[in-house]
């Protein structure tokens, strides 16, 4: 019989409540939890098929433990593997200092796991080495708010949104990265027709295509657009100056800057019309109620902290903050960011909001910890303790939860730095990681549906994790890993230090953090598990058992003085500009149904459907003006690297720009990932690196020989876990080849896809290896060979039904045989073909499609054509039911619906 527990989502920081749906220790189904505040019982894509991501194929189930980096790691006992670590890490701090080891996170751990490893770094070892990987997403806009505002305190809530008459939406694909968010918008939108949407982005999102004013701006130039915006409000009166005069300090100085910040001035700048910027300020200082989201677009930029100061001062000229339906709201990209910042889990912060340069917020902490003093000296932030890592001044690093050999820029430091360290520690869920693979020591964690404890969403409110099913094998809950070290680190180095981890469950661990925060701007001073689990999410500061819907109603903010602040601001572009030998500008983002490094999304083959594969998109032009071919393969160079990547036409980017997909490593990929070309330049404020951007080269990569290799099991309850099974043998060879893909697909019949392409015809023996692998001998299978031609072919034939296809040396076919695969066709449609060196599908059945309704498998083509016949968008919900269920399509489809069809 299936129980059913409530808890949240593990993806972004929209923070959905689930309902969990277990049966004999197994996670069997999930669906919205129609009681929570934050998303009414809706789910993304993602989130409708976490279920499908509980598998059991990769995961780290016992710790294991390398002797040597000459040998593999073998398996080893808890007690073991922490006896070594501790040893190892203590030697260290004993011969080099406590600032030779550090602790790199994740903004994916719970509350409760923050708080844990932010002790044991600063109160036990007494370091600040401590950093999050919200680094890479949220460090830009904490550093915002604490300049602007004084605290890093989100004002806003999402109940904003119908409240709002403009929202302003910068740097975000909400549509992509917090799909529920923009669902909320899109019935705002339908609820009050007079309310407008600007979408500020240098690509033509889903979201800026629904728009009604969409700034396609240059890459960097967003603090320059916002400086000019202010500059027509100030120019047509639509100011509160009486608001300024009253609450803020710095606008003298900031109106000296902003002189010389005419629309004209900087319209070419900002790739934009001085007109349009007149529009966008007109609207902006003209509504009652603005609202603004801001995304990594403005975060992830050498001047990130200036880019959401800016986006701010717009809030605080016109006085439009701090009441309903209006204010600065930026999106966390992680499902508890939010709470490694108010847990201090961030190399420059400390638990409740406490500064690490403020001697005071050190003393105060200090005090409740029982220990005479904290570390000083300010900690590295993930680029600079990477970077320590290669030098030598951090000698071991303990990860958890995260995957920096995929997600950092340029990766070929950071492997070098993986290398040189004495030392690495990562306790994850998954075993197989691109940062696994450089574990001396690797400990098992629970992960999503295991663990117990709170999160807090984008919105500030709390909510509780709860876990469904026992962790498999010997994993064990992060906060308990972290605490199980402390407890024999102190042993060695601590002094006595024992009683610091005297927590003997989670609430325990809970208990103690919500005293830090007594008496300060996120005050939850009387909150625990069970209020939580009596009262339902609430959202900081917590009084009386009440959370608080909005901050500063009183216009009254978080400095001393009570008043926020205008600063200056810094209007370079990007760190890297385009030239001669690197024309083209990358930008960098989402793809709807995949999230972060794909650890979890891409073990799921549906969501693979909407983007099948890796590739580099351009605009129309710069392909048509080289002679180059959509599908071609291209060397993409930067500074720092070379991938390759198939070439596709968008028309989401301009003449000049390309785009790559953040989430495909080297797990995918026979290279890294884009992070092999990213930058690590970062702003100097937040210290967080300029993903989104860099210039690259483009030129196209001779690889005549082609191998296409897919394979689907026979069908069965354990179908997925063979397609991961496969994954995980093939993947190590990945990087043997010039290109190779490794990606998934299907639904009810999943299946594996290799792509292969060679400057020479792979040897025989290796593409036996391969058939090995998959359970394709040339016996089992219908074979061709032409070894003239270094052709070779299998299909394999299982209940009347193709299930394997090997095409290597031509490969023409692939596309349509991927589609017979994975959507069963009999094989008696297809015998004559299956060799045959045909790109068009011989039959109507296997014709390739993309499916654009991820829940209901609704492809393309048969939205279009129902389109041609005359639907709207409520016919199409009513025939084929796309956008019915999570709603993640809805946008694309509008985007179909807005072509003009053929009279």
């Amino acid at each position: 019989m299936a129980t059913e527990t409530r808890s949240i989502c593990c993806y972004c920081g929209t923070g959905c409540g689930v309902i969990i749906e277990s049966a004999d220790d197994r996670i069997v189904g999930v669906r919205g939890d129609p009681e929570h505040p934050a998303n009414f019982g809706r789910l993304c894509s993602k989130g409708n098929t976490l279920h499908l991501a509980a598998v059991n194929t990769g995961r780290a189930t016992v710790p294991l433990l390398r002797e040597s980096r000459a040998v593999l790691p073998a398996p080893t006992n808890w007690d073991n593997a922490l006896d070594v670590a501790a040893e190892r890490f203590a030697a260290i701090i004993r011969e080099h200092g406590p600032d030779a080891v550090a602790f790199y996170v994740s903004g994916q751990l719970l509350t409760e796991d923050y708080y844990v490893f932010n002790k044991l770094a600063r109160a036990l070892v007494g370091t600040n080495n401590i950093d999050s990987n919200s680094r890479l997403c949220m460090s830009s806009a904490v550093a915002a708010y604490k300049a602007t505002l004084g605290s890093d305190a989100v004002p806003c809530s999402y109940a904003d949104i119908d409240l709002a008459d403009l929202m302003l939406i910068a740097g975000s694909n909400t549509a992509f990265a917090h799909p529920i968010v923009f669902r909320r918008i899109e019935a705002a939108k339908e609820k009050n027709p007079d309310l407008k949407l600007i979408v500020i982005d240098p690509r033509r999102t889903d979201t800026a295509a629904s728009a009604d004013l969409h700034l396609a701006i240059t890459p960097g130039s967003d603090a320059l657009l916002y400086s000019a915006m202010l500059h027509v409000l100030l120019w047509e009166g639509l100011t509160d100056n009486a608001f300024i005069a009253q609450h803020t300090n710095g606008f003298s100085d900031l109106r000296t800057q902003l002189t010389e910040f005419t629309p004209g001035a900087v319209a070419t700048a900002c790739g934009v019309k001085a007109e349009e910027i007149v529009t966008a300020a007109r609207l902006f200082g003209n509504a009652k109620a603005p609202l603004s989201f801001w995304c990594q677009g403005l975060n992830q930029s050498i001047h990130g902290t200036a880019n959401g100061a800016a986006l701010i001062h717009l809030h605080l000229a016109t006085g439009k903050i701090g009441q309903p339906g209006m204010g600065p709201f930026s999106l966390t990209g992680q499902p508890n960011a939010m709470g490694g910042r108010e847990t201090g889990t961030m190399a420059n912060l400390l638990p409740g909001h406490r500064d690490i340069n403020n001697p005071t917020d050190r003393a105060e902490l200090a005090a409740l910890w029982h220990i005479p003093a904290l570390p000083e000296k300010p900690g590295k932030t993930a680029v600079e303790l990477f970077n320590a890592l290669a030098d030598g001044s951090i000698k071991a690093v303990w990860i958890a939860c995260t995957n920096p050999a995929q997600s950092l820029p340029d990766l070929a430091k950071v492997r070098t730095a993986l290398t040189k360290a004495e030392f690495v520690v990562v306790q994850d869920a998954w075993g197989d990681t691109e940062t696994c693979a450089f574990a001396d020591l690797l400990l098992p964690a629970a992960t999503w549906g295991e663990k117990d404890g709170t999160v807090t969403n984008s919105e500030r409110r709390i909510s509780r994790v709860r876990a469904a099913v026992a962790p498999p094998g010997e994993a064990r809950a992060d906060w308990r890993i972290a605490r199980d070290f402390a407890l024999k680190l102190s042993e060695k180095v601590g002094d006595g230090k024992t009683a610091l981890f005297d927590f003997h469950s989670v609430e325990e661990v809970y208990a103690e953090y919500v005293k830090t925060t007594i008496g300060r701007d996120l005050d939850i001073g009387g909150l625990s598990h069970e209020t939580l689990d009596r009262l339902g999410p609430l959202q900081w500061p917590v009084r009386d058992g009440i959370g608080t819907d909005r901050l500063y109603t009183d216009h009254r903010f978080a400095f001393p003085d009570g008043k926020a602040k205008f600063i200056p601001i810094d209007t370079r572009l990007t760190a890297e500009a385009p030239d001669a030998r690197h024309p083209f500008r990358l930008l960098t983002g989402r793809l709807r149904d995949q999230w972060h490094g794909m650890s979890r999304t891409g073990r799921v083959p549906r969501l693979y459907s909407h983007e099948p594969e890796p590739r580099i998109e351009i605009h129309a032009s710069d392909l048509h003006r080289r002679s180059w071919q959509e599908g071609q393969l291209m060397r993409v160079k930067s500074r720092r690297g070379e991938i390759v990547l198939p070439l596709a036409v968008s028309e989401a980017v301009k003449p000049g720009q390309s785009f790559v997909a953040m989430h495909w490593g080297a797990r995918s990929l026979s290279h890294d990932g884009i992070n092999a070309l990213t930058i690590p330049a970062f702003d100097p404020v937040s210290k967080q690196p300029e993903l989104k951007h860099a210039a690259l080269r483009i030129e196209p990569a001779t690889l005549p020989w082609r191998m296409v290799v897919l394979r689907s099991p026979e069908l069965a309850a354990d179908a997925n876990e063979k397609v991961l099974a496969w994954r995980a043998r093939l993947a190590p060879l990945l990087a043997g080849f010039d290109y190779a893909t490794l990606t998934l697909d299907g639904r009810e019949r999943p299946l594996i896809a290799l792509r292969i392409a060679l400057a020479a015809p792979l040897p025989a023996e290796r593409i036996e290896q391969i058939a090995t692998i998959l359970e394709m001998p040339a016996a089992a299978c219908l074979a061709y060979r032409d070894p003239g031609k270094h052709v070779i072919k299998r299909a394999r034939i299982e209940d009347e039904r193709l299930t394997g296809i090997l095409l290597a040396g031509e490969d023409q076919a692939a596309d349509w045989l991927r589609a017979a695969l994975r959507d069963g066709v009999p094989i008696d449609e297809l015998r004559r073909w299956i060799f045959a060196p045909r790109a068009a599908p011989p039959v109507a059945t296997v014709a390739p499609r993309k499916v654009i309704c991820n829940c209901l498998d609704v492809s393309e083509d048969q939205i279009r054509r129902e389109i041609a016949a005359g639907a709207d968008l409520t016919a199409l919900q009513d025939k084929l039911k796309c956008g019915t269920s999570c709603g993640s399509c809805v946008p694309e489809i509008k985007r179909m619906l807005a072509v003009p069809q053929p009279a």
